[in-house]
This record gives structure tokens, C-alpha cells and sequence, in this order.
């Protein structure tokens, strides 16, 4: 099996490479074209796409099956550590680099097109940032003091949106190989020896274990309050949903390890029921109610639906991420 990776030198900084696994460079990189040698003992035991995700299971099953609502959120606290790395590790890479891009000259490895028709890979991402109201919904009910509420949740969204804009934004202007090159996990861009990269391959584990519990703890207390009006029906309940929800994880490890394409389409999906269909039908059935309801409005909320139905519908149609 042939694999090919581009590595480009950063300047003074000879001993940190960028990768490209998609393109093949201009005369601004160096090709590296390899040949795959057999598996070593060591990559059979620990492949990122069969094995790894079945040892991962023995460090988050105890994990999820805890009753209480505060270990989840103040463990999950722990992964604002990763953020804070993730921000550093992008820093330090990016004034490596420098600025690189161009909007103008086409046949630059740099330039950048301000339109590109797979555009609907980043709007059902974007759908996925409301479906989350979800989940906040829930961590919102087990606060202490309820009358900070809005005060806490105005802070979070700050805080991710500055999170994600400065990551997104200074690694893209910055990162010197063609744009297209950037993986959904921009750490793959990296070489496994860089130090810097080793250690944000730790700290992104780490958010994960952390992350990862209080989701499934969200979509239990959401399945169980719906079905048994119970929060925590008993231990074998939990246990039994908890497994099918790990083994569908770990089937999509193994055989669709694409996180991009993974969010846009669960962000599509979700966003299509619960940011534009639920919320227009409730609201027209409150107008009608009320004796309010017009044409307009129905046309109005209608197309709203129609709009969600169509950012469903593109994702058949964007290249995978």
C-alpha cells in the first residue's frame, strides 16, 4: 500500500514539519513519497483505527456509569486545561509560520478562494452549535444557583466562541501549505515526533475521557426522563444503554474515523429537527391557538423547514472532510 506526505520546512525551523496527506505540493515543499513497510509488531498492537478504540473502552466505560450529575461536570472542568493548550500549541505553530495567504493569484499554494461550493459542510456544523442547547439545558438544572444562570452560560458561549474563532481563524491565515491540506483533526498536519504535538495529542485525550462521559450522561437523563420518567432507572438500565452507545461509537471508529464528515451530517440532522422543523411547528401551533396564525407566517416557517431540509441534503454532496 503507497502513502504520500508533503513536509514543508518552516523557515529557521528545520526540525518542526507541516504534513499534507491529500495533495501533491508546488515548489514550495519537499515530497516525501514512501512506500508503506509491513506493520511492525508495535502498529498492530496499537492502530489508531482498530485497536486503540477497543482499549479506550476499558478507560470510559467505569467512567460513564457514575449516577451523580456533579462528577461528570466538575471532571469535565478539567478538560479546559486542553483548551487552554490547544490555544498555545496554535500560537507558538502559527508565528512560526507566519502569515500565509493570498486571495488573489490562483496559482499561489497559499491562495485562498472566498467561495467554495462544499460551503454546506460548515453549515451543518454550524447546526450542531444550536443543537447543543440540549445539553446545556440539562447541566443548567443541577446548578446550585439558578439565578446565575444567564450569567454563567453568556460567559461559556464567550469563551467558546473566542476558543473556536482564534484557533479556526489564525491556523488557516497561518498554515503555509495549500489550505485544502488541513485535516478535520488538525494535529494529523503534524509529525508524531514534534514535542509540541506529542504533548497536545495528551492534553486532546484527556479532553476527550473528559468530554465524553458527560455527553453520554446528557443523552441518558434525556432518554430515561422521556421513557421511564426516571433520571436513573437502576444500574442495569444505565449499564445496557451505556454499552449500545459505546459500541456505536466504536463502530464508527473503526470504519468512518472522519470526524468532519461525522459533525456536518449529525449537525445537519439534529439542526433539521430541533433548530428548524420543532421550533416552527411549535410556533405556528401556538399561533393557531391563539387564533394569530396567517399565511404568511405559514409560508415563512415552511421555508425555514424547507432551508433545513436542503442543508440535510447537501451533505450527500460535499466531498468528505
Amino acid at each position: 500500500m503507497e502513502w504520500a506526505s508533503f513536509a514543508y520546512e518552516t523557515g529557521p525551523f528545520h526540525s518542526i514539519s507541516v504534513l499534507c496527506l491529500r495533495h501533491f505540493p508546488t515548489d514550495n515543499t519537499t515530497q516525501i513519497l514512501n512506500e508503506r513497510l509491513p506493520n511492525s509488531t508495535y502498529e498492530n498492537l496499537w492502530n489508531l483505527h482498530t485497536t486503540v478504540p477497543l482499549f479506550l473502552v476499558l478507560i470510559i466505560v467505569p467512567l460513564v456509569n457514575f449516577k451523580s450529575a456533579t462528577f461528570f461536570t466538575k471532571f469535565n472542568s478539567l478538560g479546559t486545561l486542553s483548551a487552554m493548550y490547544l490555544l498555545i500549541f496554535v500560537f507558538v505553530k502559527s508565528s512560526q509560520w507566519g502569515i500565509n495567504i493570498n486571495f488573489s493569484d490562483v496559482t499561489d499554494i497559499n491562495y485562498s478562494p472566498q467561495f467554495l461550493p462544499s460551503f454546506p459542510a460548515l453549515s451543518g456544523m454550524l447546526a450542531l452549535s444550536f443543537f447543543i442547547h440540549n445539553i446545556i439545558i440539562t447541566i443548567m438544572r443541577n446548578n446550585r444557583h439558578h439565578k446565575n444562570n444567564g450569567r454563567d452560560l453568556s460567559i461559556a458561549y464567550l469563551l467558546v466562541t473566542v476558543t473556536y474563532a482564534l484557533v479556526g481563524t489564525v491556523f488557516y491565515i497561518c498554515f503555509p501549505l495549500a489550505k485544502s491540506c488541513i485535516e478535520d483533526n488538525l494535529l494529523n498536519n503534524f509529525q508524531s515526533w514534534d514535542p509540541m504535538t506529542a504533548v497536545a495529542r495528551v492534553f486532546l485525550f484527556f479532553q476527550l475521557v473528559t468530554v465524553y462521559p458527560l455527553l453520554t450522561y446528557m443523552l441518558r437523563v434525556q432518554m430515561f426522563t422521556t421513557l421511564l420518567r426516571s433520571t436513573y432507572p437502576g444500574f442495569y438500565h444505565v449499564l445496557l444503554l451505556n454499552t449500545a452507545i459505546i459500541i456505536v461509537c466504536v463502530m464508527f471508529a473503526i470504519f468512518l474515523p472522519h470526524i468532519g464528515t461525522i459533525i456536518r451530517f449529525t449537525g445537519a440532522l439534529s439542526g433539521l429537527v430541533y433548530v428548524f422543523t420543532l421550533p416552527s411547528l411549535l410556533h405556528l401551533a401556538s399561533q393557531r391557538k391563539l387564533g394569530q396564525q396567517s399565511w404568511l407566517s405559514i409560508l415563512l416557517h415552511l421555508a425555514i423547514i424547507i432551508i433545513g431540509g436542503g442543508n440535510l441534503l447537501a451533505q450527500f454532496f460535499v466531498q468528505d472532510l
